[in-house]
């Protein structure tokens, strides 16, 4: 059976999407006999059957190194070309449009993944008049496919609403032996020339509006001394208040992991995610999270994981950093741990999702399609 998955959401610095496809494309390779390839945007234009293909395209300026191929016959050439039996769109633009012609030509299953809240970010950049025909836009697409996967239940009840009904609860997944509580060698008071008493958060993640980096910054000034946020996503290194530090991004998976697992918590105050993959990552390392009563963030984060605060509210979001330091950090993160270990291993999401693949097949799922499972493997899973 050849997968073949195709978005524009992807590129070397890009974020969750980019994890999903990748530790996908791995996990497929390492536990079942399907073929999986990736069609997706790139610095020339490369078709490789079982690997990553690209379609080149210019670069987008101000983006995380996003580039937008434009050649709408380019992208249905190369899909029509890795002969695939069914097809996942990770975006509703023309890559969605091409998927949908040639799952017609070929008579096989066209899935969708609903990354993100499409039409609330585009509302929140060019007002909220555009909102009603996005809507109607996703509606069009969406109806185009056999399946439409949503990464949390409200991301499943958002899409009923638009009167979506073929869709379905698909979380992400973390490997778990990366994202560790090992990881947790750094220093990172030292390297940020901080006292030894600093408490140490970090953030992890796109520079983007709907961040609400500025929450967290002015949660940093009503606290003060001695807690220190780091961000880590940003292009360069800085010091721009005494208690907030920049790292650039961590392409780099364990660094990425190294630097989770060495700070205190995670804080995280976007109110608009769908899912929010950091989250999960920083859990799985051990860490307890702060994040906020909106978005999916509810869905992962609570009383057991760390603490939630108000959406876009700086005093609630310290408030709820203090009451985190008044209790054991260490056992909230080993229950973290523990919840990730129990829900989101990549093993565990991965066979759900060939579940779903399954249904619009009327597959069975039998030995052909996943091999067994050791128990423990380098992705966290249990047998």
């Amino acid at each position: 059976m050849q997968l073949v998955d195709t978005t524009l959401f992807f590129s070397p610095t890009s974020g969750g999407v980019k994890r999903y496809l990748t530790a996908k494309h791995a996990w497929l390779a390492s536990h079942s006999t399907h073929r999986h390839s990736l069609l997706v945007p790139g610095s020339r234009t490369r078709l490789q059957p079982g690997d990553i293909s690209t379609i080149a395209g210019p670069k987008l300026p101000f983006t995380f190194n996003y580039r937008l191929p434009l050649s709408p016959r380019t992208w249905t050439r190369m899909l029509f070309a890795l002969e695939p039996d069914l097809i996942e769109v990770g975006d509703v633009f023309h890559p969605a449009w091409c998927a949908a012609h040639v799952a017609r030509v070929r008579n096989i299953p066209l899935v969708a993944f609903c990354h993100s809240h499409l039409a609330q970010l585009l509302a929140r950049r060019f007002g909220s008049g555009i909102e009603r025909a996005i809507k109607r836009y996703m509606q069009h697409v969406y109806a185009q496919c056999d399946l439409v996967l949503a990464p949390s239940r409200l991301m499943c009840a958002y899409l009923a609403r638009l009167g979506v009904a073929h869709a379905t609860y698909q979380p992400l997944g973390v490997d778990t032996g990366i994202f560790s509580p090992l990881r947790r060698t750094l220093d990172l008071r030292r390297r940020l020339e901080l006292p030894d008493d600093t408490r140490l958060l970090v953030y992890a993640g796109r520079f983007s509006e709907e961040k609400n980096l500025h929450v967290l910054r002015a949660a940093m000034v009503l606290l003060g001394k001695p807690y220190h946020l780091l961000l880590i996503g940003g292009g360069r290194s800085a010091r721009p208040s005494h208690n907030v530090s920049m790292l650039p991004y961590r392409r780099d998976s364990i660094e990425l992991a190294q630097w989770l697992a060495s700070a205190d918590a995670l804080v995280h105050a976007g109110s608009s995610e769908t899912f929010g993959l950091v989250i999960i990552e920083a859990m799985a390392c051990g860490r307890p999270v702060i994040g906020v009563r909106a978005g999916a963030v509810p869905e992962l984060v609570d009383e057991h994981v760390g603490e939630l605060a108000e959406p876009g509210d700086a005093a609630s979001m310290a408030q709820a950093i203090r009451r985190l330091y008044e209790r054991d950090l260490d056992a909230v993160g080993a229950t973290a741990r523990a919840r990730t270990l129990q829900r989101f291993t990549w093993s565990q999401v991965l066979q759900m999702q060939l579940a779903s693949y399954a249904g619009v097949f009327g597959w069975s799922r039998g030995p052909s399609a996943v091999r067994p499972i050791m128990q423990a493997d380098r992705y966290g899973a249990q047998s």
